[in-house]
């Protein structure tokens, strides 16, 4: 089936209420589409940009997700409840702020300052860390106090570090490369966005790897206060830059009812209704994004296990990871060209066959094909989804869906995923269940329960094919 491309919803026309939307609506369906000039491509400046915001914020997410839970069991000594609460109060900050800020960022009509301003804070967030052992130890008497000082700050300023990273990322730079880009060079974008997270966490560990210190006792940790500050400083100069060389996309300011009625616009009835296939293809996103967190938070220990890669772990990884960000970046340019629901195919058929792999074997050989199946289209199948979600963002409403899409393809996949891999492992006679610990060893089975998920993902697609076939 030929995918027919309707026009952009960043060049339809912008209405002063919805229901002046819908009598236009009412109107264009009487008469012949309209004719849109071709909107002018990217410049170099947006394109290094895009670039650079997308791997430097990955870096910083990356380091957030990968060391602050390392940083505050060896330098505070705290429990698995603690990361476990760090984590979930860090998920819920992310939601909350992209979902307030989204809103803003419409009824003022501004990206940059948000992006530019928030940027420098999130920066200046994270080296704070570098300075939070010395803060505990200088206000509280005793060392048992100190440690137990310590975790709550940890706690307190990642959600911190989570609210400006949100405000900048999440809700203010999408809205941003959604307002500039059309159905035309999208795929290409999200090709570009999408390979960043797995190459940002490829520096991270990269860069840590010259700052690990080994205890005389032989046990691993690094020189934290030097990390956090070099991640920073590099924030914050991103910050700096974006305020230098960013053009505002200025979208046009909503001002429609309250600031409260903004916020909570893309969850009423009646924009799920007008906007029934930007809902499906999220709830489409929404099923891959748990088939993902199902094996993901334990993919590395899975991997570390030593019948299975053991700390070699890394030098299979890594060119999987450059061989899936290629075939990423490459990719989107099918998007482009094919649309979405012929794009998305291969990706998931990709993604499945690599669990399927995964769950079988552990050799060398095949856990490394297994690896690049599943992160090959891991990444093409974000790329295709990131690419038909700002496709079907309705034009003035951009910022105020930012916060339903990370409700929908973080938080709830966060919620949900974790528990089904935790479950599966404990089911095959691991040890352990929920937070990743001692003791907990997972299981392959893992790779085979995001496997039958992403399936669930076509259930959802053939609803958006008989939705776009019924609007032809």
């Amino acid at each position: 089936m030929t995918e027919e491309k309707t026009p952009h919803p960043q060049n339809r026309p912008i209405f002063a209420t919805e229901a002046d939307a819908r009598k236009g609506q009412a109107a264009d369906a009487k008469q012949k589409p309209p004719t849109y000039a071709a909107e002018p491509a990217l410049t170099k400046k947006s394109w290094l940009l895009i670039i650079l915001l997308s791997f430097v914020g990955q870096v910083a997410w990356a380091l957030e997700n990968n060391f602050f839970n390392l940083f505050i069991q060896d330098v505070f000594n705290a429990s698995l409840s603690d990361v476990a609460l760090m984590v979930s109060a860090s998920a819920l900050t992310a939601a909350a702020t992209t979902l307030l800020v989204g809103a803003w960022s419409d009824r003022v009509g501004k990206r940059k300052v948000f992006i530019g301003v928030g940027t420098i804070l999130w920066g200046v967030s994270i080296i704070v860390f570098a300075y939070l052992q010395t803060i505990s130890f200088a206000l509280a008497d005793t060392a048992a106090a100190a440690m137990a000082f310590g975790v709550t700050l940890t706690i307190v300023f990642d959600c911190v570090m989570t609210f400006f990273g949100s405000l900048a990322n999440d809700s203010c730079f999408n809205a941003w490369v959604t307002d500039i880009t059309t159905d035309k060079n999208r795929g290409k974008v999200e090709g570009v966005n999408s390979a960043m997270p797995l190459l940002a966490m490829l520096a991270v560990f990269g860069g840590a790897m010259f700052l690990m210190i080994v205890r005389p006792d032989g046990t691993v940790t690094y020189d934290y206060p030097l990390f956090f500050i070099i991640i920073g400083c590099a924030v914050i100069a991103l910050g700096i830059l974006v305020l230098v060389l960013m053009d505002d996309s200025a979208p046009e300011r909503k001002r429609d009812g309250g600031y409260l009625k903004s916020v909570l616009y893309g969850f009423r009835p009646r924009s799920m209704a007008d906007n029934k296939m930007l809902y499906l293809v999220l709830l489409a996103y929404l099923v891959f994004a748990t088939a993902l967190q199902v094996f993901m938070p334990y993919y590395v220990l899975y991997l570390r296990l030593p019948y299975v890669l053991g700390e070699s772990y890394v030098f299979v990884m890594a060119p999987g990871i450059i061989i899936a960000a290629i075939f990423t970046i490459l990719y989107g340019k099918t998007v482009d060209r094919r649309g979405f629901l012929r794009s998305v195919i291969l990706p998931l058929v990709l993604f499945i066959a690599g669990c399927v792999v995964l769950t079988l074997f552990t050799g060398t050989a095949f856990i490394f094909a297994g690896s690049v199946l599943m992160l090959s289209g891991y990444l093409g199948a974000v790329a295709c989804f990131g690419a038909e979600v700002r496709n079907n963002t309705p034009g003035g409403y951009v910022g105020m869906f930012q916060g339903v899409r990370i409700f929908m393809v973080v938080l709830i996949p966060m919620l949900i995923g974790p528990w089904i891999g935790s479950a599966l492992s404990a089911s095959s006679g691991s040890l352990g269940f929920g937070v990743v610990g001692d003791g907990f060893t997972p299981s392959s089975l893992v790779f085979l329960g995001g496997a039958v998920v992403a399936l669930l993902t076509f259930i959802v697609l053939l609803a958006i094919r008989a939705e776009r076939s019924k609007a032809e």
